[in-house]
């Protein structure tokens, strides 16, 4: 079942139409998660006359999976690939993270109902407006 679910879906992998268009793309690189990253042969007259660009993702279809420097090719705010730029990952910066909206693994912030809806005391300098005063 997986393996027709990975032909058919674009959510987890490429899809079988997407794999016989990427035969009109040459793949230019690879990052650190694995997704790879292609660019049309001819140029594109949709895309005023530049190559378009592709990415096709490890597993799951994560679009904040993709690096910055990756980001920035796919988006022709440059031209170079990431390689050619040398572009320093400074130590401050944080590893990649997915984005765990829906998951058990979720941000939850006091007073949520995930957490029991227990909202934190109001102070009792607080007094609501109304409308007329």
């Amino acid at each position: 079942m997986s393996v027709l679910s990975n032909l058919f879906t674009w959510w987890n992998g490429a899809t079988l139409g997407t794999l016989f268009g990427l035969r009109r793309f040459t793949k230019v690189g690879e990052d650190q998660f694995g997704n790879t990253y292609h660019q049309a042969v001819k140029p594109s007259p949709e895309f005023e006359g530049r190559h378009r660009r592709w990415v096709i993702y490890k597993g799951y279809a994560d679009p904040s999976s993709v690096p910055a420097e990756w980001h920035g090719w796919l988006h022709h705010i440059h031209d170079a690939l990431p390689h050619e730029i040398g572009i320093k990952r400074h130590d401050w910066q944080l590893p990649h993270r997915p984005n765990m909206t829906g998951t058990p693994m979720a941000y939850k912030p006091k007073g949520s109902l995930d957490r029991g809806a227990k909202r934190q005391d109001v102070a009792a300098d607080y007094e609501a407006w109304t409308p007329g005063d």
